[in-house]
């Protein structure tokens, strides 16, 4: 796990599942906590982020999956770890879970993308969406396809199967992953969910507190 005073929250999961959303709707509700916010997303906005984004329905397999990574470790060092070396709680939409996924539907196997991710900043908590195939379908045929994924009438239900496949993996990186249906769910409610399991700062009270420091009742 990561050792910084801020906290890292990543979420993924499959398109339509109401990740961004669910996002703004957590650092709104963090903020009413008292707690400092910072959210971002993957691909990110500086300059290689808006290219991997631009060209992602035109570059393909291990090329994509690198260019994915770059931008990522680009993240980790010019904003991540600035905003949790502040102590804030940062908010990722899409991070590692996505490259699992996305890659894999774009033939890429998963010790390439794995390997190419090898070094990393590793979630605090990382939440994967999720959402029964009909109803994921049934939102992207309202919002229209937004990439050349959404061209498979199967991909809804191959995105959900890959991320629980996903979920498995983090597991055996040492991270549990928060896994939530947001299927009948509001944003607001997956958001209340999200706060509450995240954990509190490294430095904080709560995490030097163990077992034997308890008080004894006399």
């Amino acid at each position: 796990m990561t050792r910084h005073p801020g906290v890292f929250v990543t979420v993924d999961g499959p398109s339509a599942v109401g990740k961004s959303t669910t996002v703004g709707e957590l650092g709104r509700l963090l903020r009413e906590r008292g707690i400092a916010v910072h959210t971002t997303t993957e691909p990110t906005t500086s300059d290689l982020g808006q290219f991997t984004r631009a060209n992602a329905n035109r570059i393909h397999g291990r090329a994509l999956a690198c260019l994915v990574a770059a931008n990522r470790y680009e993240h980790i060092d010019n904003e991540l770890h600035t905003w949790l070396k502040a102590g804030d709680t940062v908010i990722c939409d899409r991070y590692l879970a996505s490259s699992l996924v996305l890659q894999q539907l774009d033939g890429v196997p998963e010790p390439f993308i794995r390997a190419v991710n090898a070094d990393i900043l590793l979630p605090d908590l990382a939440v994967i969406l999720t959402a029964r195939p009909k109803a994921i379908a049934k939102r992207l045929a309202e919002r229209g396809k937004r990439h050349r994924f959404h061209d498979d009438p199967a991909g809804p239900t191959r995105e959900v199967e890959l991320y629980t496949e996903a979920a498995q993996t983090l597991r055996t990186m040492g991270i549990q992953p928060l896994l939530i249906d947001s299927t009948e769910a509001t944003p607001m409610d997956v958001a209340a969910r999200i706060a509450d399991a995240i954990p509190p700062p490294a430095g904080s009270v709560e995490n030097r507190i163990c077992p034997n420091d308890r008080p004894v009742n006399r």
